[in-house]
């Protein structure tokens, strides 16, 4: 869905109704403070601070980014730190409490579960953002978009507070070279804490061969596995082999993109199915094939308690109405060079006309990659930054054809836009699944809009067993799983 599109709200009333509810874990850092500039709606960062363990630390981000009754319309919000492989202990102390905060938040009025899902291609935030989402008593954590094979290591030593690292990749980077993030949870606690739970993970994989490497190597125990789709929202794996394009341009699958469910099973874990497998009969499919479950994201994102703007979802439902919707399967937009779904729709950057009169502005670099500087050290770059910049970099200049600020429309989609030289605000980029076409089924006859409780409704109609077990709020990753 993109970041802070499943926010703590939707997340929260997912687990209400007894499935697993995730709150997305990109961007959290910059989230947290730009709500807190806009004076914190409904006092709810401030109840999400007040329980952190660590007040000295809540209090330095509140002083920080607070601004009572909001930072004027036109004022750009103050920017947090940037990643990089040594992070400053400001941004560390931000990751952790933004990640407790949104977890916190999502974990009230009920007792089940929460899980927190994080981009692996984002790994300079994975150890401090993971620490405090355990804090907060996350039950899973889902990665996808690379191969997390030492996530179940950092969980692990999490538990009893100690040390972690994580080693990034580095373009160009050489035998002997530097490439280790580490972290150590001792130099930012403030009292002595009890040992944490530790999380369910389950990494996102696209491939038979990825889940069985996921599972011969990762660095510690994988509890399950969810499978996704080429048709799910967000970055999409490319296809195997030579690259072939349809006459529209969006990349072709084939055959060697096909996941084999038979092969699947033997593995002997869970796994959950992604990718259009937003509707009853497919949830039948899945089970019958031999899934726990589903994994559930667009029809999600246009539900009343999501974090996407409320324009961007009243504009997009009117086109799901009238059978215009549209995704476009962006193989250049994102400066990872992964394909990422676009919804296209007007005034956003899915348009040629929108998206030219954008400069190129790179400030946000969650998608940055890091490489071998000629000294030897380690610099950061974006396909999507200034051209001249990237190639002064070493980046190739025919790397930055069509690519666009993928963080910047993610937060724009929000309602979080950065505001440029007191006028100009950062445009769209909606990210959907192939789903989205089909969106207005969720809908009661007579409304234009629907909640969660609606999407659950539908998905368990006809499936008495599951309707059993939603009542009973049994663990959801013993069942059936709706994010």
């Amino acid at each position: 869905m993109g970041a802070g599109v499943s926010n703590w709200r939707l997340a929260q009333a997912v687990s209400r109704l007894g499935q697993l509810g995730l709150v997305s874990g990109t961007a959290l850092d910059p989230i947290l403070a730009r709500r807190l500039q806009d004076g914190d709606p409904g006092g709810h960062m401030r109840r999400g601070l007040d329980a952190f363990p660590f007040p000295a630390m809540a209090e330095r981000v509140w002083q920080k980014y607070f601004i009572a009754g909001g930072k004027a319309e036109r004022t750009p919000y103050i920017s947090v730190p940037q990643l990089e492989k040594d992070i400053s202990r400001e941004l560390n102390e931000l990751c952790i409490v933004a990640n407790f905060v949104e977890v916190y938040l999502a974990r009230q009025g009920h007792s089940n579960p929460v899980g927190i899902n994080y981009l692996e291609k984002i790994q300079m935030a994975h150890l401090s953002c993971i620490y405090g989402a355990m804090l907060a008593g996350v039950g899973y954590v889902i990665m996808g978009a690379g191969i997390p094979l030492k996530i179940p290591g950092v969980l692990d030593r999490y538990v009893n507070h100690e040390p972690a690292e994580y080693a990034i990749h580095v373009h160009g980077s050489q035998e002997g070279d530097d490439v280790t993030m580490h972290f150590d949870p001792r130099e930012y606690m403030e009292v002595e804490l009890g040992p944490l739970t530790r999380p369910k993970f389950l990494p996102i994989v696209s491939s038979n061969t990825l889940a069985t490497t996921m599972l011969k190597k990762a660095n510690g125990r994988v509890d399950g596995l969810v499978i996704e789709t080429r048709t799910a929202g967000g970055h999409n794996a490319p296809p195997r082999g030579k690259p072939v394009f349809s006459e529209i341009g969006e990349p072709v699958y084939g055959e060697r993109d096909t996941i084999d469910i038979a092969k699947l099973r033997e593995l002997g874990v869970p796994f959950w199915l992604a990718g259009g497998y937003g509707s009853a009969q497919m949830l039948r499919e899945a089970l019958a094939q031999g899934a726990a479950g589903v994994q559930v994201g667009t029809a999600f994102e246009f539900t009343n308690e999501s974090g996407l703007r409320a324009d961007y979802k009243k504009a997009l439902m009117a086109k799901a109405i009238a059978g215009q919707a549209r995704v476009f399967t962006d193989p250049l937009a994102s400066p990872t060079g992964f394909p990422f779904k676009v919804a296209q729709l007007e005034g956003t950057c899915s348009q040629a006309e929108v998206f030219a009169a954008r400069p190129r502005i790179c400030d946000l670099s969650f998608l940055r990659e890091p490489y071998r500087t000629a000294e030897g050290g380690i610099g950061y770059r974006c396909a999507s930054e200034p051209v001249t910049l990237f190639v002064a970099k070493g980046g190739k200049v025919e790397d930055t054809v069509g690519r666009k600020c993928v963080c910047n429309g993610l937060m724009a989609n929000i309602g979080y836009q950065q505001v440029r030289n007191g006028r100009r605000e950062e445009y769209g980029l909606i990210t959907a699944g192939d789903d989205l076409v089909t969106i207005a089924r969720f809908l009661q006859p007579g409304r234009t809009e629907y909640s969660a409780a609606d999407v659950i409704s539908q998905l368990l109609s006809g499936c008495d067993e599951l309707q059993i077990v939603a009542q009973q709020v049994l663990d959801p990753c013993d069942d059936v799983c709706f994010v």
